[in-house]
């Protein structure tokens, strides 16, 4: 019984206290509007409450005192009385949302690697193949990889019996897998573009979707051709090698049509496993817009900017925001010399990356020819102006394609990569 009394007048006296703090409240917002005698009243009935609880006073008695003071908040009020509890969340999550947008805007924003442009220093979406049915992750496994990695599952299974092949197009030199773009959705609520590709089993067809910025050329490579490697890039199957392997490929009666196709030698039954791979998301990053508001953008350092201003990004992709790595700063001269970027005349320093793609150590495939930077081209870099390349120099859409940043564009650099929880977690690089 003791129990229950003591839980009641703890109950009454929050309760003061949450009246108390909507008087202050009142008499702060509405002072200056309200008549001399009723901010007497409302200061007078406030002190006399506080006092109750000062006092200790029992339930009772601090129930009258709200009361009294709940009469003069009634007069006076206004749009604060009564108490909402609605109205006080609406409030906080405002508040909150104010917060976390001025962050966002001039202190630290979050940003995701879209492409694999960085790779492998920063990841964009890569897949992780799974060539026997027994490798798949289980359902819980599932979940958890979704929970640590944003890992999405891709299965395709067999319309009918026969080989898997899938359909090409380009000439000897350029081979792609064709796609065409649909509407979609990003985790089943948000709408995107995706890409859907067909492949042929037999001489029945099969499609399956993915992200517009997914290289289903890489998922192609580790499931059907795994330890094939790539003249261009590492990761990728040459599909131009492959089909002169082949003898030219292999061509299929499609209706009116005969279409070329890469063979993978896999032969499935209906029902079995075309392709099994999981999408696991890009690094996700925190961006400090700050500190390029008092020190200058440095060699070597990642480099997030906007695009709204550089023609060659902004005619087909639109005002985004891009991370590359800073190798050129104005008055500097840039040149590619045997996988080599140069500055100033001399191999370029700044980044550990830079000394890994001129030695073309692991997955770093060293800096290619192209664009502003072609064969025996050099570059000059113009006051305010930036040049920004990818470290996949042999599948970045960098500088070298689209020209410099302007100086105004510049956004910040990554600090620390948040998700997923992969060995790039933490600090950047």
């Amino acid at each position: 019984m003791f129990g229950f009394f003591a839980s009641q007048e703890k109950k009454m006296r929050e309760n003061a206290a949450n009246w108390l703090e909507l008087a202050t409240k009142v008499f702060h917002y509405r002072r200056d509007i309200l008549a001399p005698a009723l901010v007497t009243e409302l200061q007078s009935r406030s002190t006399e409450l506080r006092a109750l609880l000062k006092e200790k006073s029992g339930a009772e008695k601090l129930k009258l005192g709200i009361e009294r003071l709940e009469e003069v908040l009634k007069r006076t009020g206004g749009a604060h009385y009564p108490k909402s509890a609605l109205v006080e969340n609406v409030e906080f999550f405002l508040v909150a949302a104010l917060v976390i947008l001025g962050i966002r805007t001039y202190f630290i924003q979050p940003f995701k690697i879209p492409t694999n442009s960085m790779w492998p220093t920063y990841n964009g979406m890569t897949p992780e193949a799974f060539t026997t049915k027994a490798a798949e992750p289980s359902l819980p496994m599932q979940a958890a990889r979704l929970v640590a990695f944003g890992a999405f599952p891709t299965r395709v299974d067999a319309p009918g019996d026969g080989e898997v092949m899938i359909p090409v197009e380009g000439g000897s030199q350029s081979v792609r897998i064709p796609f065409r773009k649909v509407p979609g959705r990003t985790w089943l609520v948000l709408p995107a573009t995706l890409k859907e590709y067909t492949l042929l089993v037999g001489s029945r067809t099969v499609k399956l979707e993915v992200p517009e910025d997914f290289d289903f050329e890489w998922a192609v490579r580790d499931c059907f051709f795994p330890n094939r490697e790539s003249s261009h890039e590492p990761g990728h199957v040459d599909l131009a090698r492959v089909l002169a392997q082949q003898g030219g490929g292999a061509w299929v009666d499609m209706g009116a049509q005969k279409i070329p196709v890469l063979r993978t030698g896999k032969i499935v039954k209906a029902g079995e496993r075309v392709m099994a791979f999981d999408i696991l998301t890009g690094d996700n990053l925190f961006v400090d817009r700050v500190s390029y508001h008092f020190i200058r953008p440095s060699v070597g350092s990642g480099f997030v900017f906007r695009t709204g201003n550089i023609a060659g990004i902004a005619r087909t992709y639109g005002d985004q925001y891009y991370i590359k790595r800073l190798v050129g700063v104005p008055g500097d001269t840039l040149e590619i010399r045997d996988y080599t970027l140069h500055r100033k005349g001399a191999p370029i320093t700044g980044s550990e990356a830079f000394g890994q793609n001129s030695r073309r150590d692991g997955n770093y495939s060293g800096y290619r020819y192209e664009g502003l930077l072609a064969r025996d081209k050099t570059l000059t870099i113009r006051p305010h102006e930036y040049f920004a390349m990818g470290d996949n120099s042999a599948n970045s859409f960098d500088g070298r394609f689209w020209g410099t940043v302007p100086a105004k564009d510049v956004v910040g650099r990554p600090m620390a990569v948040y998700f997923p929880f992969t060995k790039h977690w933490g600090p950047a690089r």
